[in-house]
């Protein structure tokens, strides 16, 4: 059965209906009872923290937007500052919270906005730039945000593994239910624009070589030490015992939309390399040896 088109309409409506589906979670709904803080802490500690401080990044992330697309329509304005912000930041609030009782460090949000997204925002005053600039930044939600879903399953099912009911009811479940209604957002969007034809075969061309070169994984901001932190979370997660399946899982959108013409690929190589480059920096920093070949 052929596709149904994506309308900007369809798109706003959807907006809107995340905007009234779900307000951001407060502080006060979240029951904080831990059975066992040092077995939650050992086994998802770090995923937590990881998790927290991405959540905290959102005031950064709308910087970046503001500089990346300087002529923003309302039904993006609307997402990204009155829908997916407020509730990504609460999201960060409450996990931060969250490891503090469990005794670990406030998180430190990385809020600089990077000189490359300054230079690509400075030429994104040009429509075809900006436009090539649009299509990136739903790419990198749909792959972030579909990052954060996986994340989350792993993270509740665990969580109901140890008993603790109340994390799993009160905090992860609340987060996980907000997190594909983003995705989608991103997908939709994506889609539209390739369906609709707004960009010529050359701006295809330039933001898959974009694509390619600038792809980094959730949080990492093209900095190691992060790059091994996701690393950490990828393993402690057990994700890192299929990283194919979980880079088609991340990459679908973008294999679909981008990638098309090309057979037999079932996910962009850069991010299973990148997936590859995040474990094998996490092992390096506990001593260990890499297990991947390069991709």
């Amino acid at each position: 059965m052929p596709r149904q088109p994506i309308t900007q309409k369809k798109i706003a409506e959807h907006v809107q209906r995340l905007g009234e589906l779900y307000p951001p979670i407060s502080l006060d709904s979240v029951d904080r009872t831990i059975k066992n803080p040092q077995a939650v802490a050992d086994r998802y500690g770090h995923v937590i923290d990881y998790l927290a401080r991405v959540e905290l990044e959102v005031d950064r992330n709308v910087l970046e937007l503001l500089c990346l697309l300087p002529d923003v329509d309302d039904t993006n304005k609307t997402f990204y500052a009155d829908v997916w912000q407020p509730q990504e930041i609460q999201h960060g609030l409450i996990l931060d919270r969250l490891q503090q009782d469990l005794g670990r460090q406030p998180a430190e949000p990385h809020l600089d906005v990077s000189f490359k997204i300054k230079i690509l925002g400075a030429l994104a005053n040009l429509k075809p730039i900006q436009d090539v600039a649009k299509l990136l930044y739903f790419l990198t939600g749909a792959s972030t945000e579909r990052q954060a879903v996986l994340a989350y399953n792993q993270i509740n099912s665990g969580m109901r593994e140890l008993g603790e009911s109340a994390i799993s009811e009160t905090i992860i479940s609340p987060i996980k239910q907000q997190e594909p209604g983003h995705f989608a957002f991103y997908q939709m969007s994506a889609t539209a624009m390739i369906q609709d034809k707004v960009l010529r075969p050359w701006q295809v061309f330039l933001t898959r070589v974009l694509r390619e070169k600038s792809y980094n994984l959730v949080g990492t901001n093209a900095m190691d030490r992060y790059r091994a932190d996701m690393g950490g979370v990828v393993v402690q997660l057990g994700l890192d015992s299929d990283l194919e399946g979980y880079a088609r899982e991340v990459g679908r959108v973008e294999t679909r939309l981008l990638w098309a013409n090309e057979q037999g690929m079932e996910f962009p190589p850069y991010i299973l390399r990148a997936l590859r480059e995040s474990v094998e920096l996490y092992q390096e920093r506990l001593g260990h040896t890499g297990r991947f070949a390069t991709a």
